[in-house]
């Protein structure tokens, strides 16, 4: 981790306060680089401040309760910008988003797990898990290992919500 991130989180500091001050150095690191899009991960943040799991913890969950980063499922915390548009809505429905967003018709192949892990900045078990809620509503059909999926069903704007 890199040293402008903040310094090493002094032994004598109040255990009580510690998770502020990383949270505190971490959003001064936030606000000094509009590049940063991600947070470091906890293992980082544990190696680099020589805090415990739980530190590292309650100090990501202040930058969430200020709205400064959030969760990103299959991912690391990712930084919340005001001047930015984020798609909350579940990994499932953004997934069926493609089937509209490529002009694809029943029948036709869907892209494979890799390629969306790629597109959505997720790991292949979280795009996987929302690949089989498409398949058990329907809308995907085949997969699973070394099985093109192919697109069942177009969803309607009911169906996706």
């Amino acid at each position: 981790m890199n040293q402008q991130r903040g310094e090493r989180v002094s032994q004598q500091a109040n255990p009580r306060g510690t998770f502020l001050i990383i949270a505190d150095t971490l959003k001064a690191w936030i606000n000094a680089d509009p590049e940063v899009t991600e947070l470091p991960s906890l293992a980082e943040i544990m190696s680099h401040y020589n805090v415990s799991r739980g530190v590292a913890l309650r100090a990501f969950a202040v930058l969430k309760q200020e709205g400064v980063a959030e969760p990103f499922p299959g991912g690391r915390w990712r930084i919340v910008r005001a001047s930015q548009q984020v798609d909350r809505r579940p990994l499932d429905q953004r997934t069926a988003d493609i089937i509209r967003a490529d002009g694809l018709e029943a029948g036709q192949p869907f892209p494979s797990a890799s390629v969306l892990a790629e597109r959505f900045g997720v790991s292949r078990p979280t795009i996987t898990k929302a690949l089989e809620k498409l398949e058990a509503a329907g809308v995907l059909a085949g997969g699973g290992q070394g099985k093109v999926r192919t697109v069942r069903a177009v969803p309607t704007r009911e169906e996706r919500s």
